[in-house]
């Protein structure tokens, strides 16, 4: 266990569910469980990424699962660059020294990348992954911010829904996708699934329409990132259309169903599931 502890460097990350780390050298990191995430959950991270790597696909290569002092934790290849989401932040920080429109730049977000990764992975399927149709009902099911006959009314609604084999990545936030040069690299597959390609588009909608940012962010961030919300959400419709096909009609029917099993996330706040609430009931009227 000694040894163990004497490989871990210092924190460079943290989420809602475990702490990153260096771990041995400069090449790997290690990710460690909080309390409120189990053994079972690294586990089924690890096997995702695993699946994922052998598909081919952008992801770091997971090398092992180990104990450190008590805590699970799972050792990745590290990837070094930064996030989509780093990147936007100091974007809206140059923009607002050099005192530029935030509409200068066509692609805030990368949006346009996001949506050719996405594609990327999509193309692949992989049997051997959880049903996302019952991981998105069991998550529904889960949130406390729903009565009972709404939770009926959105699992009803995704009910009637086709049903697919591809496979999902389940978080394709612009936390979760890193730049390596030219390359952007996508982590976190805890959630992966095998299933509608629909649903990540929806999900990503989903963050960008509604996402509400810390408040240690300069106001500018916040500033670029409402004013560009919406052509963000154009842009990356619009590229992942013209490689697939699917365009927003397919994608719209999902946006109820996935912004309530959102409800169910941990690292989102109060305010920003109130905006869910509100769209789901929204929603929910419309259609009766």
């Amino acid at each position: 266990m000694c040894d163990m502890i004497g490989k871990l460097g210092k924190k460079i990350g943290e989420g809602g569910c475990a702490e990153v780390f260096e771990w041995e050298d400069d090449n790997k990191v290690i990710k460690l469980a909080k309390p409120n995430t189990s053994v079972t959950a690294l586990r089924r991270e690890f096997h995702h990424c695993q699946i994922a790597w052998d598909c081919g696909l952008p992801v770091p290569k997971p090398v092992e699962l180990i104990n450190v002092d008590g805590r699970s934790g799972v050792v990745f290849e590290r990837i070094y660059g930064e996030s989509i989401m780093e990147r936007f932040i100091n974007r809206t920080t140059e923009v607002a020294e050099s005192n530029e429109l935030t509409q200068k730049i066509e692609d805030y977000i990368d949006a346009k990348m996001t949506a050719r990764l996405l594609f990327q992975i999509h193309s692949h399927s992989v049997l051997s992954l959880p049903c996302q149709r019952e991981n998105i009902k069991n998550d529904i099911l889960y949130s406390q911010h729903l009565t009972e006959h709404e939770k009926k009314s959105v699992i009803h609604h995704l009910d009637q829904l086709p049903l697919k084999q591809q496979l999902c990545h389940g978080d394709p936030n612009p936390g979760n996708i890193l730049f390596r040069g030219d390359e952007a690299v996508i982590i976190d597959w805890n959630n992966a699934s095998i299933g509608n390609p629909e649903a990540d588009l929806a999900e990503y909608i989903i963050m960008i329409r509604y996402a509400i940012l810390p408040p240690n962010l300069s106001k500018h961030t916040k500033n670029a990132l409402d004013k560009t919300r919406e052509s963000s959400i154009r842009v990356f419709i619009d590229e992942y259309e013209r490689l697939s096909g699917i365009g927003y009609a397919e994608v719209e029917s999902w946006i109820v169903p996935m912004a309530a099993r959102k409800l169910a996330a941990d690292g989102i706040t109060e305010e920003e599931k109130s905006l869910l609430v509100t769209e789901i009931r929204r929603s929910l009227n419309k259609s009766m």
